[in-house]
C-alpha cells in the first residue's frame, strides 16, 4: 500500500513538473519552437514519461489548457452572477464571452501551441469539438442561447461564437493585444443574435 502511494505521489510530481516546464517554455519561446524533448529536459524526466502521461505534444498542450480553463469552469458552475447562476441567460452569455476572451488573451501562446500540435501531428488530430474544454463551453453557451432564444439554432450559434477564437484573423487580434476589440465584437454579435434584451447596460 505504501509503495502504491509513493508511486502515485511520484506520478503527480512528474505531471506537475512537466506542466510547469511546458508553461515556462511557452512563456520564453514561440509555440512551434517548444518540443517534447525540451519539455522533458526542463522537467527533469525522460521523454517517454511525457508521452506516457500525455500521449502526444497535443495532449500535453490540451492538459495545460484544461488547467487554465478550470477556474472559468468553476465560476460558470457555482460562481456569482452574471457569470455564474442567477442572472438572465443573455447576461450570462455576455459575461461568459468576456471571460473567455480574457482567458484566451492571457494564454494565447498556449492556444497557438495546441493548434500547431494538432495541425502537425495527424495521430493527435481530431475535430475541435472533441476538445473537452470546447465541449464544456459549447454546451454551456448552447443551453443559455436555447433559453434566451428558443427560435434560434442554439448549437450552431454557440459554435459561431466560441469557434471564432480559432479563426486565424481573430487569433491575430489576441497576439496583437487587441483583446478589448475582440470582446466588444463578440458582445455586439451576441447582442444582435439574441435581440434587444441582451443589449449591454
Amino acid at each position: 500500500m505504501g509503495e502504491q502511494r509513493r508511486e502515485r505521489a511520484d506520478a503527480a510530481r512528474n505531471r506537475r513538473a512537466i506542466l510547469e516546464a511546458a508553461e515556462e517554455l511557452l512563456r520564453l519561446h514561440r509555440p512551434d519552437e517548444v518540443s517534447i524533448e525540451q519539455v522533458a529536459a526542463a522537467a527533469g524526466v525522460g521523454k517517454g514519461t511525457v508521452f506516457h502521461r500525455f500521449g502526444s505534444r497535443a495532449g500535453l498542450m490540451l492538459a495545460l489548457m484544461e488547467e487554465r480553463a478550470q477556474e472559468l469552469s468553476e465560476a460558470i458552475a457555482a460562481g456569482p452572477p452574471p457569470l455564474g447562476p442567477g442572472a438572465p441567460p443573455h447576461e450570462r452569455i455576455l459575461a461568459f464571452l468576456d471571460a473567455m476572451v480574457a482567458l484566451a488573451s492571457r494564454n494565447v501562446g498556449l492556444i497557438t501551441a495546441h493548434e500547431h500540435a494538432v495541425a502537425t501531428q495527424r495521430s493527435a488530430a481530431g475535430p475541435r469539438e472533441a476538445n473537452p474544454v470546447y465541449r464544456r463551453w459549447h454546451a454551456h453557451v448552447s443551453e443559455l442561447i436555447a433559453r434566451a432564444r428558443p427560435d434560434l439554432d442554439a448549437t450552431l450559434v454557440a459554435h459561431l461564437l466560441i469557434g471564432s477564437l480559432h479563426n486565424e484573423p481573430v487569433a491575430r487580434l489576441l497576439l496583437d493585444g487587441e483583446s478589448e476589440r475582440l470582446a466588444a465584437g463578440l458582445r455586439s454579435l451576441a447582442t444582435s443574435l439574441l435581440g434587444p434584451g441582451s443589449a449591454p447596460m
